[in-house]
């Protein structure tokens, strides 16, 4: 603790040095102090300066061999160093300082990235609270309408964190600083102005301050802010897609061209002899699926992951009546346990007699058959498939079947999110006509509830199935909201979700919300214009994917029919012993033929799921890319190239 306690002294003895740190930690709500986060950081860059020290040391030793043995630069000009400086030419002292070298730069290098960690942080906060703030805006605008306090609409926001996601989070610092801190309402929100790390945020708190102080109109100021940002949105999804069409095409230069540029050199490597089968593992198996991973990663960093949205229910004990004797009747239990089996078999039964229907609103519950079947399968191959000596031939036995296995869990899951996909986006297209409607009607007068039973003759596609099931919950006793929060659970979205949350808050607040619709209707065309223009946008990126794996396909096709098979028919008869052509007779031509196979493989699984994330920004989107490119692989390969 002494030596901790040191290193914070000497680290906060400059206290301007570190400001910036301390204001990114606190902006990217890390939970940690500057002198926690500082120590941690230290002790993190010691052991990164370990780990450099001994790559270090194995590369200077590597190098000091080879000066041992007699190679490096041949000295022409015969310089000799001094007497005195002999010592620390030998290959012992060099290899030392190549290590306390490797340990200090590595553990300077780490701490400088962990210090800029909490700006990177404080930036990814900022994107995703711009990301949903004209919906908590439009929310606070509909409690507005219906009269609602500030401090009121603050609350109701914070307990909105799985929808309204990073804005909800920042608006909880309004009411920690209400509750527990003492403060007034105008200096929380200068405080969360001073600290948010979204500069959206921060000027929309200033010019809430500005009304509040000036005596403005409230409502109105909210209305204009949700239409400014709507306008707003486009220009930074044109942004956005502009630096997501780069990450695509670096993509396909470093991570399907590169590789295939590596493998054409790797394999006229191997004709020559030498480790080339273990180069060209290392590229396949190592390097293009972790570079593939990372691009993932960026693409999930630059966009933010797939919205999801988690309506919590909250169970409230009522103790009106707590001083009151209560009498606790015996003998029930066994009714409510029958009760609780009952459930469960009735839950069990509508799986096993609706499968199909459970499988679309959960395309997870597949992975419970398919996988189990996928593992079968494999198994009964196994134990089916004879005795060969040969490892590469049992391996280019099996490998068809185990690809075949991957197609059993990967098509079925790829089928069902395909409905289910369809059937939301049906739904999610004529929401803003429903409520542009729902709209109309309530402004002419009539009640939510009226509105909703005149919209059930409508024809609104996917949707009409959905108001009449809210027109049958009210009329079974339901309320406006209750029915609404059900069709949310039902489809399950965060667009829906938001809607549903806006809509059912105004209603209860007020009974004439047409305004509010109206806004919820824009949001609600605003985001699907946002996902078409997105669709269109990446669609020609898609399309390269494809393009970029046939001519990656293609290529390997050419070398493996074409070039090893000549490889393995050439004799070492008539070429020189010591030649540079000696070593094609040993050429691994089977090893080689499974590296290629796997490579076509795993560049069809990574490049379909990075389609999908790019398209339609979900991984699960980019499966069904994934089936059809390893179906056109695995095809390719067992027919059409043994043919």
């Amino acid at each position: 603790m002494n030596v901790r306690h040191s290193l914070q002294k000497w680290l906060l003895r400059d206290p301007i040095r570190y400001h910036g740190i301390h204001a990114d930690l606190v902006s990217s709500r890390s939970g940690l102090t500057l002198e926690q986060y500082l120590w941690k950081s230290i002790r993190i860059s010691i052991v990164s300066g370990i780990l450099f020290a001994i790559l270090g040391y194995m590369v200077s030793e590597f190098f000091a061999q080879e000066v041992r043995s007699g190679k490096g630069v041949y000295n022409v000009l015969n310089l000799q160093l001094p007497g005195s400086l002999t010592l620390l030419s030998s290959p012992t002292v060099v290899v030392s300082a190549s290590v306390v070298v490797s340990f200090d730069v590595g553990a300077y290098i780490t701490f400088l990235l962990l210090l800029r960690l909490p700006r990177i942080e404080k930036n990814n906060r900022s994107v995703k609270i711009n990301l949903t703030l004209h919906n908590a805006v439009a929310y606070m605008y509909a409690m507005r309408r219906g009269g609602a306090e500030l401090m009121t609409i603050f609350y109701a926001i914070s307990e909105n964190a799985p929808i309204y996601g990073e804005v909800a989070l920042e608006f909880r610092q309004i009411t920690r600083d209400v509750d527990y801190f003492g403060s007034d309402v105008l200096t929380a929100i200068r405080h969360l102005s001073e600290t948010t790390p979204s500069s959206k945020l921060k000027d929309f708190l200033e010019d809430l301050l500005s009304v509040i102080g000036g005596g403005g109109d409230l409502s109105e100021f909210l209305a204009s802010r949700v239409r400014l940002y709507q306008e707003e949105a486009r220009f930074e999804q044109k942004q956005f897609l502009t630096i997501l069409s780069m990450v695509a095409e670096s993509y396909v230069t470093l991570f399907v061209a590169g590789p295939l540029f590596l493998i054409i050199i790797m394999v006229v490597m191997g004709m020559l002899g030498g480790s080339a089968v273990l180069q060209l593992s290392l590229v396949i198996y190592a390097i293009m699926p972790i570079g593939s991973l990372i691009f993932i990663l960026l693409i999930d960093l630059i966009s933010g992951r797939a919205e999801k949205a988690e309506r919590f229910v909250r169970a409230k004990e009522l103790n009106t009546y707590a001083d009151v004797q209560r009498i606790k009747k015996t003998g029930e239990k066994p009714l409510f346990d029958q009760l609780g089996k009952y459930d469960k078999i009735r839950t069990l039964t509508n799986y096993i007699s609706h499968p199909f229907e459970s499988f679309v609103n959960d395309v997870n519950h597949t992975l419970y058959i398919t996988v189990p079947v996928a593992i079968i399968y494999l198994i009964l191959v196994i134990e089916n498939i004879p005795y060969y000596a040969d490892p590469e031939l049992f391996i280019e036995v099996i490998n068809a079947h185990i690809v075949i296995a991957l197609l059993i869990v990967l098509v079925p899951y790829a089928i069902f999110y395909e409905i289910w996909a369809r059937k939301v986006k049906g739904i999610q297209v004529m929401i803003p006509d429903f409520l542009e409607r729902m709209a109309g009607i309530n402004r002419v007068g009539l009640t939510i509830a009226q509105a909703i039973g005149i919209m059930v003759n409508t024809n609104l596609g996917l949707l009409s199935y959905e108001i009449r099931r809210i027109k049958r919950d009210m009329d079974w006793g339901a309320n406006f909201s209750e029915a609404l929060m059900r069709f949310e659970q039902r489809i399950s979205t965060a667009s829906i979700a938001r809607t549903v949350t806006l809509i059912t808050k105004a209603s209860e607040m007020s009974g004439q919300i047409g305004e509010v619709l109206a806004i919820a209707a824009s949001d609600a065309k605003m985001s699907e214009t946002l996902k078409k223009e997105r669709l269109a946008e990446m669609f020609i990126y898609t399309a390269i994917v494809y393009l970029s794996f046939f001519v990656f396909l293609f290529v390997v096709a050419v070398l493996t029919t074409q070039f090893l098979p000549v490889l393995a028919h050439i004799g070492t008869t008539g070429i020189s012993g010591a030649g540079p052509l000696s070593g094609i007779g040993s050429v691994p031509v089977k090893a080689f033929d499974r590296l290629l196979y796997h490579a076509c493989l795993i560049q069809a699984l990574f490049s379909g799921l990075i389609a999908g994330q790019m398209g339609e920004a979900s991984l699960a989107a980019g499966v069904k890319h994934s089936c059809i490119l390893l179906i056109i692989a695995l095809v390719t390969f067992s027919f059409i190239i043994v043919i």
